[in-house]
């Protein structure tokens, strides 16, 4: 396969020992998978410590996001494609409402309640620390260029990457 700009790299077995002089044959995959993995893992780690899971922080930010109150089946909608399975933010929509961090309206839409806000803002202050933790060594420069990279990518094998299509 033709390179767009003239040159290939020949792709090597992943490899986490790699040397920097080694990284442009590693496989992005690899990596990508390897690194959503530890951050999850991390993240939810974290949460885990307080009792709470990362689907249960997605529902309070998504209850508490939009300029109208969703209804049960809207956020189930928007938050499935993040979720385990097909279930999950249903069964999370149950868990917050039993926990009484959210109310059902008249009109069968979620809100937040004093406690469900309460939980929400000590989430964001401890994602904001798992972040940081994430993120030590990285400037917002370099964070800025890979995911511009990732993207690309995404474009690339989704069709979207015409040459005329660079960000």
């Amino acid at each position: 396969m033709e390179s767009p700009i003239g040159t290939i790299t020949d792709q090597a077995p992943a490899d986490p020992a790699a040397t920097d002089d080694m990284l442009a044959t590693q496989p992005v995959g690899y990596w990508c998978g390897l690194t959503q993995a530890a951050v999850t893992r991390h993240l939810r780690d974290a949460m885990a410590r307080v009792d709470v899971t990362q689907p249960q922080y997605w529902v309070l930010n998504r209850v508490n996001g939009g300029p109208a109150a969703p209804s049960r089946e809207e956020v189930v909608a928007q938050l499935t494609h993040l979720a385990d399975g097909p279930h999950e933010i249903g069964r999370v929509v149950d868990q917050l409402l039993h926990r009484e961090w959210l109310r059902i309206d008249d009109e069968q839409r979620l809100h937040l309640t004093d406690a469900g806000e309460a939980a929400r803002v000590r989430l964001r202050e401890l994602a904001t620390e798992v972040r940081a933790v994430v993120h030590q060594g990285i400037s917002d420069e370099e964070y800025v260029a890979a995911l511009k990279v990732l993207r690309r990518m995404v474009a690339n094998v989704e069709g979207d990457g015409a040459p005329g299509n660079r960000s």
